[in-house]
């Protein structure tokens, strides 16, 4: 399977930032919670969406079933 160019350069990228850190998660996760300090405002805001309503399907039954009464 052909390697994606544009999935390499994240994965290098990502290395490249966790490295930057000696791949500590404690350490990257200050300095992702210092980055959204200075941004506040939401970038990206999408309204809540309520699922939509799905209708139970009835159990089936074949032909020899007796129905319960």
């Amino acid at each position: 399977m052909k390697e994606d160019p544009i999935l390499a350069e994240m994965r290098t990228l990502r290395d490249e930032y966790a490295a930057a850190f000696g791949y500590d998660p404690d350490a990257i996760f200050q300095d992702l919670v210092r980055l959204q300090a200075q941004h506040p405002g939401k970038l990206v805001h999408f309204p809540p969406r309520r699922p939509p309503v799905v209708d139970e399907p009835q159990p089936t039954r074949s032909p020899g079933d007796k129905a319960a009464v």
